[in-house]
């Protein structure tokens, strides 16, 4: 291993040469605090910027080990540092030359804490991952400030950003609580029989529809109904209360603009801690929560959809359904199933996204358009069945259909961002004013089945490369010659993700996927090598900007990869 002052000659010496003789300074560097690694040079200075590492040894960092002993303290205490060094790097990072020269960057992080590839830390070492655009002007290395950047700009940004005794110790023991109580929180839900907890005095608000910050003024704190309030002493913050859902069927109401679909989004993302001062900290929810809507245009390949859909016109079967071009009502029946089949225990819904003829079939239609002519069997006359044979329960946002009141268990109504419980008075209408409608859901449910992958069909090549991935945003993954859109899938929140995603796929197709083993079993072998291995092993060499994901979002992307094969394998349980 060569030391820094190596480094330092070796990029003068390259001063004025063609950018790829930057490829000459690859492999590891020791520095008097630190070790630094270049793992990848880019190839142009246009290109992706080269990825780097620094690993610091716990005789400098000095981080206490109560901080990282737990697994919800690491994944904390890592979003800490790694949001720490991305502050850092805006403090002393700027353009030098041409295209993404001067960058030094970590990925892009929003209110999520998440498991990432970015920085680890043990008992021996912290080591954090980064990106750097190597400084060029044209095609011709600049040397001079490249020697400055990963000489001088590197060593400070590791001294103000991962040394405990230059950090806030209070800050960072606040991060690594709140995560931790968020956790512990989420894992007393089932055994309350609870779905989802949501604390008195959170802030719901968003900044707007691009900013996921709390809104900073004029926020309505949240305040449980007292009839719904429950208390946890949470492992470091003590005492906290709020309004716990219960297992079973919820309706969210009440007027347009007053909140609704504000608390579900909230919901939604309570799969998920957040950082401190978000203001849903502690707003947890089922960790097998999905969130369900209709997609028109989607890609559904051989799912049971007769739970919802039969009897189609011309005999169709929709016992192994598959389309290019789903409608509204089919997608959202064939996104149900496919969670189902992987696991989902809450579906989250919301009137304003989901089709309507999925969602309600009154009366008069009933009268209009006799059963036996109307294939869709509405989700009202299948949520119960949902609940008791396959114990999964519903959160609804409900404003136009009361029909939904005969199938409630408990009723939450929002008025001006303020929760009350109206289970009884929900109760009491549907009582007085009966709908007269008739249930459409026969006896049963009936089975979901698990579908076996045809390998093949699961191709990330591209031209000459065998495998091409790429993403876009956090909705879209381009996964060899295939646009996957999954902007419909809502609990998507960074693109960190899907790049893991992406690299789940190929993982998948690489190691387990034979043609025999159902969807559910991939998913059970990939995340039991992520929980024994880490995200590391989704990758060949390292990647500082891969994010935790859940089996949700993985078979979402498969699911609306447009190649997708697949085959039925009986009943899933």
């Amino acid at each position: 291993m060569t030391d820094s002052d190596t480094l330092y000659d070796l990029l003068l010496d390259l001063d004025n040469r063609g950018y790829k003789a930057y490829k000459d300074i690859q492999g590891q560097y020791k520095f008097p605090n630190f070790t630094l690694i270049i793992d990848y040079v880019q190839g142009d200075p246009f290109a992706s910027p080269s990825k780097l590492r620094v690993r610091v040894p716990q005789s400098v960092a000095q981080f206490p080990a109560e901080l990282y002993t737990t697994p919800s303290r690491n994944v904390a205490l890592r979003d800490y540092l790694t949001r720490q060094f991305d502050a850092a790097c805006h403090g002393v990072s700027q353009h030098r030359g041409t295209g993404k020269s001067g960058t030094i960057a970590v990925c892009c992080m929003g209110q999520e804490v998440l498991d990432r590839t970015s920085a680890y830390i043990n008992d021996d070492w912290l080591e954090l991952r980064f990106v750097v655009g190597l400084p060029a002007r044209g095609r011709r290395i600049l040397g001079r400030q490249a020697a400055y950047m990963l000489c001088e700009d590197v060593p400070e940004l590791v001294d103000r950003a991962l040394v405990y005794a230059n950090l806030n110790a209070a800050e960072i023991r606040r991060h690594v609580e709140t995560v931790e109580d968020a956790d512990w929180l989420r894992s007393q839900l089932s055994p309350k029989d609870l779905v989802a907890f949501v604390a008195d005095g959170a802030i719901l608000p968003r900044r707007s529809g691009v900013d996921d910050r709390p809104l900073p003024n004029n926020a309505v704190p949240f305040e449980s109904p007292e009839s719904l309030r429950v208390r946890f002493s949470r492992p470091n913050g003590g005492e906290i209360s709020g309004m716990g859902i219960p297992k079973g069927v919820t309706l969210i109401v009440g007027g347009g603009y007053h909140g609704k679909s504000t608390l579900l989004r909230a919901i939604e993302l309570g799969v998920y801690d957040h950082i401190p001062d978000d203001g849903r900290e502690f707003v947890v929810t089922d960790p097998t929560a999905v969130k369900i809507r209709a997609e028109d245009g989607r890609y559904v390949a051989g799912v049971d959809i007769s739970p919802f859909i039969n009897n189609l016109p011309q005999g169709q079967p929709t016992t192994s359904f598959s389309t290019e071009n789903a409608s509204g009502s089919t997608s959202q029946a064939a996104n149900i199933v496919e969670a189902l089949e992987v696991g989902a225990k809450l579906l989250l819904i919301d009137e304003d996204t989901s089709a309507t003829n999925f969602t309600i079939r009154d009366r008069r239609m009933q009268q209009l358009i006799a059963k036996e002519k109307e294939p869709i069997t509405p989700f009202i006359d299948r949520v119960r069945q949902l609940l008791e044979e396959q114990v999964v329960s519903t959160i609804l946002v409900m404003g136009g259909s009361g029909d939904y009141f005969d199938v409630a268990d408990t009723a939450i109504a929002m008025t001006e961002f303020r929760p009350s419980d109206v289970t009884d008075e929900v109760r009491q209408i549907a009582s007085d004013f009966a709908t007269g409608r008739q249930p459409e859901g026969g006896e049963a449910f009936g089975e979901v089945r698990s579908r076996s992958i045809e390998p093949d069909s699961i191709d990330p090549s591209r031209g000459k490369r065998s495998i091409k991935w790429q993403v876009r945003g956090i909705d879209e993954i381009v996964f060899g010659t295939q646009d996957i859109d999954l902007s419909a899938v809502q609990q998507v929140v960074d693109a960190g993700q899907l790049r893991a995603i992406a690299e789940a796929m190929v993982y998948l197709k690489q190691e387990y996927a034979d043609g025999r083993r159902t969807l559910t079993e991939l998913l059970d072998l990939i995340f039991s090598d992520i929980e024994t291995r880490g995200l590391e092993v989704l990758s060949p060499f390292p990647q500082g900007d891969l994010a935790e994901f859940r089996r949700f979002e993985l078979a979402a992307a498969l699911n609306r990869l447009r190649t997708l094969q697949t085959a039925n394998r009986g009943q899933f349980s």
